[in-house]
């Protein structure tokens, strides 16, 4: 009623409802990016393909720049696109071998190519040097990889991650999206209350981050 009392009074003070819905949609926006965080943002991708440019004519000057070849391969990988990373994780590989980070970002290249197994061996052997790198995430890519060709070997890795990220509403509400693709609505259900509940006793200063997460937690709760 709120919101619509709102959307009246901006007709009128514009003199057009379109114009008035606009004005709204955008103070939603403003309002959930600053307070909740369901929403995109907007700039991110601007801020990306700014940050690619800027590596790519690093690169261009100094071709034996590793930490910019990894960074670019990082920032592609988000983008999606996966051969481009592979080639340059390639060519950085033989200065990179101790790093999780760099075996999990080339696995993350290859599974997004379709070769799982090969994929599989290298996020493998990043959390072989380091079971936490970014955060437990290989573990949800391999579940996802897997989801359609080995349900099992897929639920077993999203139950590695559900014991890495004991404490996080974002973790648990991955691992209920994961359990509901692959049929386990009981066991799906289980990780979105945990996730809400997990939200519920966090510190104010942490429920900025994960709020969206138990938000969407609940709406997931709600279709099962």
């Amino acid at each position: 009623m709120s919101k619509f009392m709102i959307l009246v009074f901006l007709s009128w003070l514009t003199g057009s409802p379109l114009l008035a819905l606009l004005i709204l949609l955008v103070i939603v926006y403003f309002i959930d990016r600053r307070f909740i965080g369901i929403f995109p943002s907007i700039s991110k991708p601007f801020r990306r393909s700014r940050n690619i440019s800027r590596l790519r004519q690093q690169i261009s000057v100094n071709h034996f720049d590793v930490s910019s070849k990894r960074e670019l391969a990082r920032l592609l990988l988000e983008r999606r696109k996966f051969s481009e990373a592979y080639d340059l994780l390639q060519e950085v590989q033989s200065s990179s071998e101790s790093s999780a980070e760099y075996w999990n970002d080339l696995g993350t290249a290859v599974l997004g190519l379709g070769r799982i197994e090969e994929g599989e061996e290298y996020i493998l052997r990043a959390l072989h040097l380091n079971e936490r790198v970014r955060y437990g995430q290989p573990y949800v890519h391999l579940a996802s990889a897997y989801r359609t060709i080995d349900p099992q070997k897929a639920l077993h890795y999203a139950a590695r991650f559900g014991e890495i990220q004991s404490s996080s509403s974002e973790a648990f509400y991955l691992l209920g999206v994961l359990y509901q693709s692959l049929g386990q609505k009981v066991e799906a259900k289980r990780a979105f209350d945990e996730s809400i509940a997990i939200y519920r006793t966090l510190p104010k200063y942490k429920k900025r981050h994960e709020r969206k997460w138990a938000l969407r937690s609940f709406f997931k709760r709600s279709t099962l």
